[in-house]
């Protein structure tokens, strides 16, 4: 593994992070994991993450490896808004409310078609990933850019409450949803997450809710069983 500024130029680049950025209004930067034994001429489906509050781009992929070294191109974005930890930790972000959901949409097509542009990405398996707040923005671009993603993935998050997005039919039931919860989850209750998953499942959305004995943290069988959900989705 090793760190490295995006060589636009590999024919063939190594297993390992990178890091670019995209013109927005501002430049926002852009991590990405290649998976050890990248071949040019595969498809491979693309995990967009989005990091919890008070989180980063580099910690929320961290993620990447541990989901699976082979299967997947991942990407990590940054939130817009400063968010000091309680120890005054630097380089911490939020993503901010609906008002900033124009700047993220941006943010995201510009980051995956230059992805896609990069490495060869399968234009029918983007999936949308987010922890705790970063769920939140998931499921609000997922579900404002349905028949354009293959899916959203709900770690210990929710949808939001003070505005929802529209489910919007019948695109969105082309949308597969993974919703992985801590039972012990007092940040986001996981009433919450059921509530969610209803409502999904009421407008025909595939869903799938998944609890583990866990409070606000990931639980080490959410990624074992967040792949083997994504890998049974390429396989229908």
């Amino acid at each position: 593994m090793f760190m490295a500024f995006l060589d636009l130029t590999a024919a063939r680049p190594t297993e390992g992070y990178y890091t670019s950025e995209v013109r927005t209004p501002r430049p926002l930067p852009v991590r990405t994991f290649l998976p050890t034994g990248y071949e040019p001429r595969y498809p491979y489906p693309l995990l967009v993450f989005f990091h919890g509050h008070g989180g980063n781009e580099e910690q929320i992929l961290r993620l990447a490896p541990r989901l699976s070294r082979r299967n997947y191109i991942s990407i990590g974005l940054r939130g817009p808004i400063p968010a000091l930890s309680r120890n005054g930790e630097p380089d911490r972000y939020s993503w901010g409310g609906s008002a900033y959901v124009p700047l993220l949409e941006d943010y995201l097509v510009r980051a995956v078609l230059q992805t896609r542009r990069t490495y060869h990405v399968h234009s029918e398996r983007i999936y949308l990933a987010g922890f705790g707040e970063g769920a939140t923005l998931a499921y609000r671009l997922g579900l404002q850019l349905a028949g354009k993603v293959a899916g959203v993935i709900s770690l210990n998050g929710a949808m939001p409450r003070e505005r929802r997005p529209l489910l919007r039919l019948p695109e969105v039931r082309d949308l597969r949803v993974f919703i992985a919860h801590g039972i012990a989850n007092s940040v986001v209750p996981l009433s919450l997450a059921q509530a969610d998953c209803r409502l999904l499942a009421s407008a025909g959305v595939p869903v799938n809710l998944h609890t583990y004995p866990t409070n606000n943290r990931l639980h080490p069988h959410m990624l074992r069983d967040l792949n083997r959900w994504i890998i049974a989705g390429l396989e229908e």
